[in-house]
Parts: C-alpha cells; structure tokens; sequence
C-alpha cells in the first residue's frame, strides 16, 4: 500500500498547511476508477482473488475469498446479475481496505469523481518512476504559503508601535506566520517518526500507529 501511504501524507502535509480541506483526505481509493477497484476488475477478469489480497488487512483475507467466490458464482447467471454481484464485491473491498485504514467505509464514489491534484500526481509518480513532480507541487505550495505569511506579518511589524489595533494586527499576522510554519514542520515530521516506528505485518502492510487505534 506504498501508494496509499504516499497519497495520505501529502495531503496530511497540505491539509496542515492549508492549502486543502480536510474532505480530500480519503477522497481516492473509494471512487470507481481508483485503483482498489481497479485491482477489483482485474481480480473478476482473471477469475483470482489475488490482485486484490494486497489492499486489504491480513484479517480480512477470509472475508474477501468468500465475497470473491459469491461474485463468481451469482454474475454467471445473468448481464444483471453480473453486474449486481460485481458491484457488491467493489463495495466490499473498498469497504475493507478503508476498515484496515482506520476509515469509515461511506459509499463508492463513481467514475470521474474528482480528484485532488495531489493525490492525482502521487500516483503518477507511481507510474512515472519519478517523485519530481511531488516534490515540487508539495515544495511550491508550502514555499508560497511561507513567504504570503512571512510578508504579511513583516509588513504588519513595521507599523505595530503606531496603535494598538495596529499591534494586534501585527500580533494576529504573526501567530498566523508561526503556527503555519509550526504545523507543517509538525506534520512532515510525524509521518515521518511513525513511518520509522511503524511495525510490519506480515503481509508487509503497516500496523495502526497505537494512535489511530480506536477504543
């Protein structure tokens, strides 16, 4: 799930920043043209579960070989059936993959639901080979983020002796400065420390962070 784990911190990075509302987060692998349900098809088409093993919990697995061998057996029996038992089993596997994200499962979204860019260029990083473009959407936005605040506030200081309400502008310019900085730095470093800390299972998906486990 490298692409998963790429996706979601970029967003966590932009969302942090403020540069993306929070709904973009998981806005992805539950479309019908997200690659869960790409796995999906091609898991139909190949009449093998096993392109879709790897985008679910290992405690999964038994619930997405029966859900496999309903589909197979109900789409046989008629172009309706089909495609009824094909949309149970997307639902299903989305619906799973969410679960072993620590997600709520609230529906398949359908073909062209848009997508945020950078979710967009994560993937294309996968399919490129190269993280360039990543790195550079990423690196643009926090850049100019940055630099809109540290002028703003820069700007609010030369007059903050001249009133009050002057100082607090001043005062609201710079903690608007700090705290995006603040967040960012929290955010890239997080992700990273629980990367290093995160437990493999062994199908080689990552274990919850204690965090995100729910009580």
């Amino acid at each position: 799930m490298k692409n998963t784990s790429l996706n979601k911190y970029i967003v966590t990075v932009l969302v942090a920043a403020g540069l993306l509302w929070p709904i973009w987060a998981h806005a992805h692998c539950d479309t019908m043209d997200g690659p869960v349900v790409a796995a999906t098809k091609a898991a139909i088409e190949q009449k093998d579960v096993t392109p879709i093993l790897k985008w679910v919990p290992k405690e999964s697995e038994a619930e997405v070989r029966r859900a496999f061998v309903k589909t197979q057996t109900v789409r046989t029996q008629s172009p309706e059936a089909r495609d009824l038992a094909d949309q149970y089993l997307f639902e299903t596997i989305v619906r799973l993959h969410r679960a072993g994200e620590g997600e709520p499962y609230i529906g398949l979204k359908p073909a062209g639901t848009e997508v945020e860019p950078a979710i967009a260029k994560a993937d294309e990083a996968l399919k490129t080979g190269s993280v360039d473009g990543v790195v550079k959407l990423v690196s643009d936005e926090t850049t100019t983020g940055i630099r809109q605040r540290f002028a703003r506030m820069r700007e609010k200081q030369k007059h903050a002796e001249e009133s009050v309400e002057a100082g607090r502008e001043y005062v609201a310019a710079y903690v608007d400065y700090i705290h995006y900085v603040e967040e960012l730095h929290q955010s890239a470093a997080l992700q990273t420390e629980d990367k290093a800390k995160m437990p493999e299972r062994e199908d080689n998906q990552p274990q919850p962070h204690p965090q995100e486990i729910k009580k």
